[in-house]
């Protein structure tokens, strides 16, 4: 694994915790199963893989990145309440553990090609 991907994966780590602990001090009452369900919805857009891979990974990586949870936290904290700033840091911190375990945004070219490499048997080589 080169020293790139691990700085990568140590960040994806930081901003996992981060985001749990943002999502914590939300207070947004939310029952710890309710945020575990909802730290895996991001997950539900490989459905859109079934309309072909660039779909697939344009739906994919639109939810994978920082910035989509990192939004919906900053209009929980301009005044949308606290439920919408914990969903936006339970969306930030699944980004972050996909990325800590080496789960990268997709390429077009195919579902285990990622930023960080090829997930799978085959993995750890042709990062796009």
């Amino acid at each position: 694994m080169d020293g790139t991907v691990v700085w990568q994966r140590v960040e994806g780590a930081v901003v996992c915790l981060a985001g749990v602990v943002l999502a914590v001090h939300a207070e947004a009452g939310l029952p710890w199963w309710l945020a575990a369900l909802v730290f895996f919805v991001p997950d539900l857009s490989i459905i859109a893989y079934l309309f072909g891979p660039r779909v697939g990974a344009m739906a994919y990586n639109l939810v994978h990145t920082y910035g989509f949870g990192a939004a919906l936290l900053a209009i929980g904290l301009s005044g949308a309440g606290a439920g919408v700033a914990a969903l936006g840091a339970l969306w930030l911190a699944h980004a972050g553990f996909d990325r800590m375990l080496g789960y990268g945004l997709k390429s077009t070219r195919d579902f285990t090609v990622t930023h960080l490499g090829t997930i799978g048997r085959q993995g750890g080589k042709g990062a796009p």
